[in-house]
């Protein structure tokens, strides 16, 4: 087999590292899924075979059962666990569970889960080395098209999270996320994720959306004593109104049709309206119709096999309340939330007459339109009545013309009537 004593399957550190980290993360999977995931550059799984292998002889992998295709998985040992937080650098707490025996029914919904986070990631393959041809290089072929960039990394990822509810009884009534993923390089908040068979009834899926509601409501203290939502002790903050968005993936396979599934979504979002549409809370002026997702969980859908073929950046995602398929940034963006609010009211105060427009670039000492070459009407407040006058209206010229020998004020036309006078004194210059 080519390798040493040590691990005579001949693997290598580096894919004995992805194999620590795949399975750390995704629990228990098949040697092609930690491929896809982590290295996805090789060209089929035997590698990563061969080093599973070598860290069973370790005590550190087991392999418990097959999927339903016959493909091997593999999980970690208790040993292994600790082997994968040191890989991921990540405490051992954090961990969870080996999810020993999940392999001996062959892990249907585990394997969903794993091509959930593997259909957003989307590692790109790396070389491994750099190989020098051995003969000239053949012509170049048709352009590949290129692959769908991803979310993350493997790192990103978290599976199988507990969110516990207090409660009087000894046992905590809560609800399990099937994943989270945190990738604020993305600019992306972090994201709950709940994978659906279709083996559950529509009442408890969205069941779900409740329990998952009442915990984003549990509120804690801070080190100045003020109440925060508990969950940022686990989370980040969203850097956005509500609470974190939940992303229900739907992997019907063999059991539902197109027009089934299409149903069952509709349903799903009847049933999950209170938690999704939110409630409103006021803004407190121009008596506007108040505004604000506080209260929301942005409920977003999506069909697996359409985010394997196209990605998480294409339009795939269906967010409940907005009516059509959108990217991701989009659809977790709130219409009418309060950074909305504040541009409608910024827009409101822009000038809303040509008249008011022009005025504003003069009082900020930007340059207005051009002075019109005709002489300019006399002012409102200038203007006597027929009877009182016997002249013309006083004209005032931008600038005064003085020349050696003449007066400042010899270019000005007073009025003959002395009312006239007066009221020219008085009044501001236009």
């Amino acid at each position: 087999m080519g390798g040493s004593q040590t691990y005579p399957y001949g693997s290598t550190a580096a894919v004995r590292d992805h194999v620590l980290a795949a399975l750390g993360v995704l629990k228990v999977a098949t040697a092609d899924q930690v491929r896809r995931l982590m290295c996805p550059g090789h060209k089929d799984n035997k590698a990563v075979r061969n080093a599973a292998l070598d860290l069973a002889r370790h005590g550190l992998t087991v392999s418990e059962g097959n999927t339903r295709d016959g493909q091997k998985l593999w999980g970690l040992t208790l040993l292994g666990l600790d082997a994968a937080a040191e890989v991921l650098g990540r405490p051992t707490g954090e961990m969870g569970g080996a999810a020993r025996g999940a392999a001996r029914s062959g892990a249907p919904h585990a394997m969903a889960v794993n091509e959930t986070v593997i259909a957003i990631t989307r590692t790109a393959p790396q070389p491994a080395r750099s190989v020098r041809p051995a003969a000239p290089p053949a012509p170049p072929a048709a352009p590949v098209p290129a692959v769908p960039a991803g979310v993350g990394t493997a790192a990103s990822w978290w599976t199988e999270v507990a969110h516990n509810l207090p409660t009087a009884a000894r046992t905590r009534v809560g609800v399990r996320a099937d994943a989270v993923l945190h990738a604020p390089e993305a600019g992306l908040p972090v994201l709950l994720v709940e994978v659906d068979r279709g083996t559950e009834s529509d009442d408890v899926l969205a069941a779900k959306f409740e329990k998952y509601r009442r915990f984003f409501r549990l509120k804690g203290k801070d080190h100045r004593g003020h109440g925060v939502p508990l969950w940022r002790s686990l989370y980040p903050s969203t850097g956005r109104e509500g609470h974190p968005p939940l992303l229900v993936v739907f992997d019907p396979g063999t059991r539902l049709g197109e027009q089934a599934l299409k149903n069952r979504m509709d349903r799903v979002m009847d049933l999950a309206r209170e938690h999704w549409s939110g409630s409103y809370k006021s803004m407190g002026s121009h008596n506007q119709a108040p505004d604000g997702y506080y209260d929301a969980i942005p409920l977003l859908f999506t069909i697996l096999e359409r985010l394997q073929t196209h990605g998480p950046h294409a339009g795939v995602w269906w967010r409940c309340g907005h009516g059509q398929g959108e990217a991701l940034p989009d659809a977790l963006a709130n219409p009418q939330d309060i950074e909305a609010w504040h541009q409608r009211d910024e827009h409101r105060r822009r000038p809303t007459n040509k008249k008011d427009s022009r005025r504003r670039p003069q009082r900020r000492g930007v340059s207005g339109p051009p002075p019109s070459p005709h002489p300019r009407r006399c002012p409102r407040r200038f203007r006597v009545r027929a009877a009182d006058s016997r002249s013309a209206c006083p004209t005032f010229p931008s600038r005064l013309p003085r020349t050696a020998g003449t007066a400042p004020h010899a270019a000005w036309t007073w009025p003959s009537n002395p009312r006239g006078l007066i009221k020219a004194f008085l009044q501001r210059r236009p």
